[in-house]
């Protein structure tokens, strides 16, 4: 079985409330309101993100609407958008875990829903990410989860059947879209519970 790993949530932190305090303190001003803010910026991942994942809205575009879309200043939305990579942290049980199946030996893929400016920034800053034989970013291929046709392209870019590929992912919508497609696929919290899920359903020793 090939191993697909998702990244922000997965292997690299990914907490928008966070960011918005950190970035905007003087807006987020306590968790409510960084969680309120996080919703109306992000949609979800929906609507001027999701383009913004997919490839097809600059870092200009992105910025103009958010702020045309919120209120907030273009200078703060910039912030935001200029912050995130500082926001994409490894997570260090997730990074032994993978740096482990590699030494065993393991196929390891990702797929991750991630804008052009992050990806070449995780490409150039991250030596461990040589653990994977491949991988796909939404923006250079220019779809998205969880919209099929991305499983459809990664499971063809991984010389794969559907159903040889299990994929790690902490957006359930992710996950029921990659099962969808016939992909076995697991809702991941911490590397343990993966692993353990893994061990119990066969995939792992």
């Amino acid at each position: 079985m090939k191993l697909v790993f998702d990244f922000g949530g997965v292997l690299f932190d990914w907490q928008p409330p966070r960011l918005l305090q950190r970035e905007l303190p003087h807006v987020a001003t306590d968790e409510a309101r960084a969680r309120a803010l996080a919703a109306q910026f992000f949609q979800g991942y929906e609507g001027d993100w999701a383009e913004f994942d997919r490839g097809t809205v600059s870092v200009p575009e992105l910025v103009a609407r958010i702020a045309r879309r919120t209120g907030l200043s273009a200078a703060d939305v910039q912030r935001v958008v200029d912050g995130v990579p500082h926001e994409l942290q490894p997570r260090p049980d997730t990074v032994a875990w993978l740096q482990r199946l590699h030494g065993q030996g393991r196929e390891l893929y990702f797929l991750s829903n991630m804008p052009l400016p992050y990806a070449d920034h995780l490409d150039a800053t991250h030596g461990f990410l040589r653990s994977f034989r491949d991988g796909v970013y939404s923006a250079r291929v220019r779809h998205i989860k969880p919209d099929a046709a991305i499983y459809e392209l990664a499971a063809e870019r991984f010389g794969a059947r559907p159903d040889e590929l299990v994929f790690m992912d902490d957006h359930p919508p992710n996950v029921e879209a990659a099962r969808a497609q016939g992909w076995h696929a697991l809702h991941f919290r911490d590397a343990a519970q993966a692993e353990a899920e893994l061990i119990d359903a066969g995939v792992l020793k």
